[in-house]
């Protein structure tokens, strides 16, 4: 009736997906993986990262999957959407704006924030013990990716001493805290993640304090030349004025190293 060709309707029963197909299918699959991971990478960079694990395509083929599939980088213009959908939220938010605890390593905040040199913008993520305001890790870099987060998190652990089983780590819902490589940590090291809702800059406003500070303080100050002058200045201000000399009325008026001092000594014989 359809006046097709026996022998090609048989042909295509035997395989009714072809190499080529299957190829594009996985091709598609590795390109979705990299762009989770690394969302600002536009098809060129998704390309490199494709490649470099061994899977053989074009970069135009690259770019014909992410357009076929409305994959665009973050900083790149957004096609065939007329409102900005947010990516879905790995975690629920279990902080519900209750930034408080009784001990440390029980809640941690994390955001990253960025700013302006003469040689590009530097990327600082920093991740915040609600029980003593203590950053109690970061890391810079000059590009934003999921790595910088998953730096700033292994940096926190292994300055508490990998004691954070049960730790909560509360974020919004940007890329890099959504990605495979932090959920991964996430669960190497026994931790609960927690994420805000999206447009709700009280859901962290407890980091954003934070950055505010540090923005007052430090990248306003003045115009930074390189990203290693602003850099310096970052790590000096938070381990040198923000840890040891910034006193805070929630603390009894101490700052956070000597809070965290105090409150270890006097918890040991109470123990």
């Amino acid at each position: 009736m359809l006046k097709l060709d026996r022998q090609h309707y048989y042909a295509w029963l035997r395989r009714p997906v072809t190499d080529t197909e299957y190829d594009e299918a996985y091709a598609a699959n590795a390109i979705f993986d990299a762009h989770r991971e690394d969302p600002e990478f536009g098809y060129r960079l998704l390309h490199d990262a494709v490649t470099a694990t061994g899977v053989e395509v074009s970069d135009r083929t690259v770019w014909k999957i992410c357009s076929d599939n409305e994959w665009w980088c973050v900083f790149g213009k957004k096609r065939r959407s007329r409102k900005a959908r947010p990516g879905p939220p790995a975690h629920d938010d279990l902080v519900r704006r209750e930034f408080t605890t009784d001990r440390p390593n029980r809640l941690w905040l994390t955001d990253i924030t960025e700013h302006p040199t003469g040689e590009g913008t530097l990327y600082l993520s920093a991740v915040k013990d609600v029980w003593s305001n203590r950053i109690v890790g970061h890391s810079i870099a000059d590009r934003m990716t999921s790595q910088l987060a998953l730096d700033a998190l292994e940096s926190a652990v292994a300055r508490r001493g990998g004691h954070v089983a049960g730790c909560t780590l509360h974020s919004d819902r940007g890329g890099q805290f959504r990605s495979t490589k932090l959920q991964q940590a996430l669960w190497r090291h026994h931790m609960r993640g927690s994420m805000g809702q999206v447009g709700s800059a009280g859901d962290n406003a407890a980091m954003e304090s934070f950055f505010s500070l540090l923005q007052r303080n430090v990248l306003n100050r003045r115009t930074w030349a390189t990203r290693e002058e602003l850099r310096i200045a970052i790590v000096t201000w938070i381990e040198r004025t923000y840890h040891r000399r910034r006193r805070q009325a929630r603390l009894g008026r101490l700052p956070p190293i000597e809070y965290e001092t105090i409150m270890s000594h006097t918890a040991t014989p109470a123990a």
